[in-house]
């Protein structure tokens, strides 16, 4: 996988990002939030190939991970990748979900 197989990533509670990533500057920002808005809000994985490009989703509890990357790297990898972002996502925020202890 090369350097530039995975070009954008954002986390979004419904349709606000609260957290993105990119080196690299293009239009794939604004149409992965255009999809973004489109998206069911049930719990799934989503692809769509764009340009070149594949835009992957997966949607859970409320919350969209989103990879973009080189369509050439498949979909195991970008789908594997936001496994992993979600993952880590939800060990240090919790999944949004806030902690209160009592007493």
């Amino acid at each position: 996988m090369g350097q530039h197989s995975l070009i954008y990533s954002f986390v979004a509670r419904g349709t606000v990002i609260v957290a993105e990533y990119t080196e690299f500057s293009g239009n794939f920002t604004s149409i992965a939030f255009q999809c973004l808005l489109k998206l069911p809000a049930t719990n799934n994985k989503f692809t769509y190939d764009c340009d070149g490009h594949t835009i992957n989703y997966l949607v859970e509890d409320g919350f969209t991970y989103c990879v973009v990357a080189v369509e050439s790297v498949g979909r195991q990898i970008p789908m594997a990748f936001l496994e992993r972002i979600k993952e880590d996502f939800t060990k240090k925020y919790g999944g949004g979900k806030a902690a209160y202890s009592c007493c």
